[in-house]
């Protein structure tokens, strides 16, 4: 096996020069540099990571933990996150929760135990459990979508936006507008959303009937029962339009009303959170929010580059967001 002290002598280089060159650090002429890097090819020489970790007390490695890794979501905040570290000669290691909340201390202690340099968690929830999981990692730390006591977070404007988008609806002359949301244990999602809606209606002079809400658990058959229980519960007066917290609830919920004839939006109006690819392909195209997921990612992979370089980003950042007018409302 090819070793660091051989590919100084192929290139007749010392074995520091070697070094600088594969960890990009400290002067090297150009000369030099070039025949390094020719051997290197030429032997398919792979440096050793577990070297490299004992003389940098780092293991180039960042953990991210995800609540549903087959979401465009969390794809969009990897890429950003992975476009981020790769540039610095990190790599990720991806963990997917499937939404279960143990799961996320779980891994946190996992990652841990792995000797990751720092962790990304796209939080769903906010409890104790978690908070002390994240404290007792020791570890530097950044919270993605729900502000964390004490943990830099970067979080969505989700109830201004909930405004923004029940305030168009209502300006499009609706006044009998559903709800579907998920629980109230996310509290980005479940709570603020419901409450940016809620608020708007009750600005409007509107009180929201408990029969013109339903709620899911952020898939699309959960948007597709949600609306269906809506429409039963509501047969002598159906709602006009619907405030739905996710696309992909959303689009159940769509499906549903095609399925039972509703046109939409001459029947029913939707709208949706999230900017899904799809959202702009379904028919009709659907109005929605776009948070700039790859952005977010990016902003998270920045920030926890900078604590390990000892920096002190104890901060709470709020993305921005856009909401695109589509055939749906």
């Amino acid at each position: 096996m090819t070793t660091i002290n051989d590919i100084a002598k192929m290139a007749n280089v010392s074995r520091t020069t070697v070094s600088r060159v594969l960890n990009n650090n400290g002067y090297v002429s150009e000369s030099a540099r070039k025949r390094v890097m020719k051997v290197v090819e030429e032997t398919g020489y792979i440096p050793s990571v577990s070297a490299k970790s004992l003389r940098t007390k780092r293991s180039g490695v960042i953990g991210v933990i995800l609540p549903k890794i087959s979401t465009e979501t969390a794809s969009r905040v990897v890429g950003g996150i992975n476009e981020v570290v790769s540039k610095e000669g990190f790599q990720i290691l991806l963990t997917d929760t499937e939404l279960n909340h143990d799961k996320e201390i779980e891994y946190i202690r996992l990652l841990q135990s792995r000797h990751v340099d720092g962790i990304i968690l796209l939080a769903t929830n906010v409890n104790d459990r978690l908070l002390h999981a994240i404290e007792e990692s020791k570890l530097p730390f950044i919270s993605l979508g729900q502000e964390l006591p004490g943990v830099t977070s970067i979080v969505y404007d989700d109830y201004h936006a909930a405004v923004d988008m029940t305030t168009m609806i209502l300006q499009k002359g609706h006044e009998k507008i559903a709800y579907i949301g998920v629980g109230e244990e996310d509290p980005a999602v479940g709570v603020l959303r419901k409450k940016g809606f809620m608020d708007t209606m009750k600005k409007a002079g509107i009180t929201v009937e408990e029969k013109w809400c339903s709620y899911g658990d952020f898939s699309m058959e959960s948007g597709y029962e949600s609306m269906k229980q809506i429409i039963n519960n509501n047969r002598e007066n159906p709602p006009t339009a619907a405030f739905v917290v996710t696309d992909r609830m959303a689009i159940g919920a769509m499906e549903y009303l095609k399925e039972q004839g509703f046109r939409i939006p001459g029947d029913i109006a939707i709208t949706g959170i999230g900017a899904a690819v799809m959202s702009k392909y379904i028919t009709p195209s659907l109005t929605t929010i776009d948070y700039f997921n790859k952005d977010a990612g990016s902003k998270a992979a920045e920030l926890l580059l900078e604590q390990l370089q000892g920096k002190n980003t104890r901060k709470k950042i709020t993305q921005n967001y856009r909401l695109i007018k589509r055939d749906s409302v």
